[in-house]
């Protein structure tokens, strides 16, 4: 089989060898042009245009070191409206950097730049970036690499070389138009036809051996994959044949190294793994496939890239590793347990002991009457039983200016009435109350977040991501939170700290984490689909004392609505 070698491990090492031969004043502020234009790519014997950075799928790296300024000019060059949110970046302060659009920004419009000016500051590792509109992150995605500061080692063996493996999903179709389709009918929209590793699917597909990732290796080194969950609504496990992974990192925090054959992330996380390549010289298949433990429908089919090693023929048949099954939750939740934060004096878990506010979210789909759908309802997601309505003007800018009448912050702190959250499936009273409805928070108010699963329609396990910060996973369980049993389980220790965290299906997740990030702050599901149908709130936090405590103001070349 002729594979095509893009990017070998040789030119990334040899690019981030000049990268790391500049001097910090050199390093200090990196600046990239995004020319948001349409391409013609073809995948699975289809051709078809599509949105991208730069006429590049997925889009380009973003390099940065920990401590540098990275501006970033935006130029709208495609038909739909568009903006940028860069995932897991704390923005502190600079909530007009985040990019999701009605929330911190209005949209950049065709033929519109807009520049996402922001300090990485306190973080290094592995996030990424993508579009926060419509469904367009199908396309429009990259990798984010902060490399540590000068003299700052890695807490683990220094890797030989290391790449970007990023996990996507293709659709044959325009998914814009699959997505308004299904939105007029009041129905699910289709999955995707293949999962991608690197924009290709692998030689399992059809007309996909030239559309396959590989990767040339050497015997016996060690090599850093920085891995990122860009699908829009599948978990999924990655593995490599023969081959043992040491997890070292997620979402950008190191953790207690790890030794496992698989992976598991959810949409919008990231995991850092050494590899070792200890094996008999040959090809390996990198293999990626779904995680689905409820009766819900996925994408089930398995995307490939080669790890081959130096002097093997492309003639040789790789060899598969078997996956776990897709609906294998006792492995999802061993894996999940196993992370832990780092915690050492270099690398604090500084997790918040005294809890100020205590708030508890179920999570449920519904259905609410829809006279212009096709079938009289739509599909609806709720949190605490109210659907989020967008608005048409930016929240942060609503915030910052004082302009009335955009939302409301009287979000609820737990549902309106208790229930069996995780009983038998509840298939009654499914509507849902709507509006743009925040939940104001104090400055440095230490927050514990109970996110409960429910059984309206179905259970599922939901990717949550928080923008504006990171929080501790204290503690998961299956079935309903017990708040007098299972805060005396909780790890206050070195829980692992994320961006994204996945709450279990049919069950719950325990965050923490501290309020000192002033502005507005999106909270939402990763999936696309439980975005679409309002799963999602947003949290205005209020300036601290002093005007070093409070939002910057907005950049001059802030878009409008």
């Amino acid at each position: 089989m002729k594979m095509i070698r893009y990017p070998s491990f040789l030119f990334l090492f040899l690019y981030l060898l000049g990268f790391l031969g500049q001097s910090p004043v050199d390093a200090a502020v990196k600046k990239y042009q995004f020319d948001v234009q349409m391409k013609n790519v073809s995948r699975l014997c289809n051709a078809k245009p599509i949105v991208t950075v730069n006429g590049m799928f997925p889009g380009p790296t973003v390099y940065a070191r920990e401590g540098d300024r990275v501006i970033i000019n935006v130029t709208n060059h495609v038909q739909y409206n568009l903006s940028i949110h860069w995932h897991g970046l704390k923005q502190y302060r600079n909530g007009w950097a985040d990019g999701p659009a009605y929330i911190t920004q209005c949209p950049m419009q065709t033929g519109q730049s807009y520049v996402y000016d922001f300090n990485v500051t306190g973080q290094r590792g592995t996030l990424w970036w993508h579009a926060h509109i419509l469904w367009l992150r199908a396309t429009v995605y990259g990798a984010i690499v902060i490399l540590p500061q000068p003299g700052k080692p890695y807490p683990f063996p220094q890797p030989y070389q290391e790449t970007n493996i990023v996990l996507g999903e293709w659709w044959n179709g325009d998914v814009e138009t699959a997505v308004n389709q299904a939105n007029k009918l009041g129905a699910p929209p289709p999955m995707s036809d293949a999962h991608t590793i690197n924009g290709k699917p692998g030689p399992l597909f059809p007309c996909s051996e030239k559309h396959t990732f590989v990767v040339e290796v050497e015997a016996d080194k060690t090599y850093l994959l920085r891995i990122i969950n860009a699908a829009l609504n599948d978990e999924l496990f990655f593995g490599i044949a023969g081959h043992d992974m040491t997890v070292v990192e997620i979402d950008a925090v190191y953790t207690k190294p790890f030794t496992t054959k698989f992976i598991l992330l959810g949409p919008g996380q990231t995991t850092n793994v050494l590899v070792k390549t200890n094996q008999s010289p040959n090809r390996y298949f990198m293999a990626a496939g779904p995680f689905m433990d409820a009766p819900v429908t996925v994408d089930n089919k398995t995307v490939t890239a080669i790890l081959q090693y130096k002097g093997v023929p492309n003639t040789i048949i790789p060899i598969l590793p078997k996956l776990p099954s897709p609906n294998d939750t006792s492995y999802a939740l061993d894996y999940n347990q196993k992370l832990r934060s780092l915690n050492t004096p270099n690398f604090p878990a500084l997790v918040p002991l005294k809890v100020d506010r205590r708030l508890f979210y179920t999570i449920g789909l519904g259905i609410n009457a829809c006279p212009t759908c096709v079938n009289g309802t739509n599909l609806a997601a709720s949190i605490n039983n109210i659907t989020f309505v967008m608005p048409k003007t930016a929240l942060l800018k609503a915030h910052y200016f004082n302009i009335p009448n955009v939302f409301r912050t009287d979000f609820p702190d737990r549902p309106p009435k208790p229930f069996n959250y995780t009983g038998v499936p509840l298939t009654a009273n499914l509507g849902t109350s709507t509006g743009t409805r925040l939940s104001r928070v104090k400055f440095n108010t230490t927050i514990e977040l109970v996110l409960q699963d429910t059984n309206l329609l179905t259970v599922e396990s939901h990717p949550f991501h928080l923008h504006g910060y990171n929080f501790f996973v204290v503690g998961t369980g299956v079935g309903n939170f017990d708040p007098k049993k299972d805060p005396a389980k909780f790890n206050l220790i070195d829980p692992p700290e994320r961006n994204t965290v996945g709450v279990p299906t049919g069950g719950w997740a325990a965050i923490r984490f501290r309020a000192d990030n002033p502005g507005v702050w999106f909270m939402h599901c990763h999936l696309e689909v439980h975005t679409m149908w309002g799963l999602k709130m947003a949290f205005v936090v209020e300036n601290g004392n002093t005007p070093e405590l409070s939002v910057l103001p907005p950049p001059k070349d802030y878009p409008s609505c």
